[in-house]
């Protein structure tokens, strides 16, 4: 399991570890002052109309990526609204976990992101609060606000249930301005952990950086905690070229193969 941790210093805090993440990560610990498309997950909860309003910008702009379109249908963007939002605090929490071994808070009060100019979808992601669990090893274990775990699977323990939290306080606001079932909404949280954490392994660039993060996923979702839909879908499977690749099955449809020209996604639940 990559451990970053050959940089740090007794005054090893939360905020330090975010210039050790790989490029691609776009995780910060702060929200920047001069940058105007920063949302607070938590004033989002609470001004459930704000969701109501980013969920109708992303079906003006599938309309103008669809012109063909003679409607874009309501469950499309519902459910990529659902899957992008779900992705904050999965991402943040595997980033974390996978790459410094900390889990951070993971409340809506702790975190924000941007959303992206064109494509609306959260293209940054900040971490806000302080506090985080870590292993006794962690350089930073004496600090304050570091509470440590006592292993590996304790730590994965408190990332599953710090994440569950958050996305059943979002999934409560969320599922009545939909017609999605409260499945379809589980499902959807169930492959954001997943893919957070395997992402979060290929992020590293390297084939044994994504197989630490399929280990990663295996010890998150090593069985199904209700109310996640499944454990871990990854498996290997033969690519292309004959070699074995990573590949998971999809819990949740986002119907983007309501879309004209197309199809259903590679592990989609509606061709299984």
């Amino acid at each position: 399991m990559p451990h970053h941790h050959t940089l740090a210093s007794p005054e090893d805090g939360l905020r330090a570890s975010f210039p050790r993440m790989p490029g691609g990560a776009r995780i910060r610990g702060d929200v920047p002052g001069d940058e105007p498309d920063w949302v607070r997950c938590e004033d989002l909860l609470a001004e459930p109309a704000r969701l109501v309003r980013w969920r109708d910008r992303l079906g003006g702009w599938l309309a103008g990526t669809y012109p063909e379109a003679s409607g874009i249908p309501e469950r499309t963007p519902a459910s990529w609204i659902l899957s992008w939002y779900l992705h904050v605090p999965a991402f943040a929490g595997a980033m974390l976990l996978h790459h410094e071994r900390r889990v951070p808070s993971l409340a809506p009060s702790a975190l924000a992101f941007r959303i992206g100019g064109d494509r609306p979808h959260p293209d940054s992601i900040a971490v806000l609060g302080g506090g985080f669990h870590c292993l006794p090893t962690d350089p930073g274990s004496a600090r304050p606000e570091a509470v440590v775990a006592r292993d590996e699977r304790a730590l994965a323990t408190v990332l599953r249930g710090r994440f569950v939290a958050h996305a059943s306080r979002f999934i409560d606001v969320y599922g009545p301005l939909t017609r999605l079932g409260r499945r379809q909404l589980w499902a959807a949280a169930t492959d954001a952990l997943d893919n957070a954490l395997w992402s979060a392994g290929r992020l590293g660039g390297t084939t044994e950086a994504e197989g630490a993060g399929v280990a990663d996923a295996a010890l998150v979702l090593e069985s199904r905690f209700p109310p996640l839909t499944s454990a871990s879908k990854l498996k290997l499977v033969p690519g292309a070229d004959g070699r074995r690749e990573w590949t998971r099955n999809r819990e949740s449809c986002c119907y983007s193969y309501l879309l004209p020209a197309e199809s259903e996604c590679g592990g989609c639940p509606r061709i299984r």
